[in-house]
């Protein structure tokens, strides 16, 4: 009981919000700069999907985010860097991916994802593997539980 009651409070404090029942992932962590600068240009990726550190060298490097230039004004660079460190992937996740900054290239993202044939990647209506919403109807509201998934024909 002590145990549960610590991993609860630790969870609480952190704000790591991941609801989730059998076979279920709905991420419901939220902050209203975070939602508007990142989905501006794509959905705005759970922060439970990388480690603190990998969110770190993501907000480091916005200048030359993926190609483009996201870069934000410093006050919004913090506030979303405390949001994204408050709610961070913790423990096994964390440590297996390491500081990689794609989720895409992730063990868990790649375990998650491992019977998804190749040609759905390159299939027009996906493009790549970071295109969430293209097979997960509720990405844009945290929702990736696999009875909301629909392969694009």
């Amino acid at each position: 009981m002590r145990f549960v009651l610590k991993t609860v409070m630790v969870l609480g404090l952190a704000g790591f919000a991941l609801t989730a029942g059998a076979g279920e992932k709905r991420y419901t962590a939220s902050n209203a700069k975070w939602q508007a600068e990142c989905s501006s240009c794509h959905i705005a990726y759970p922060p439970q999907l990388l480690p603190a550190v990998s969110w770190q060298r993501i907000l480091g490097g916005l200048d030359r985010h993926f190609g483009t230039d996201a870069s934000m004004e410093a006050k919004a660079t913090e506030e979303i860097g405390a949001f994204l460190a408050a709610n961070a992937a913790r423990g096994k996740r964390a440590q297996r991916a390491g500081n990689q900054i794609r989720i895409t290239e992730t063990p868990w993202f790649r375990h998650e994802h491992d019977e998804v044939a190749p040609a759905v990647w390159k299939s027009p209506k996906v493009k790549s593997a970071a295109n969430c919403a293209a097979c997960h109807l509720g990405a844009e509201s945290g929702d990736y539980s696999e009875h909301n998934v629909r392969m694009p024909r």
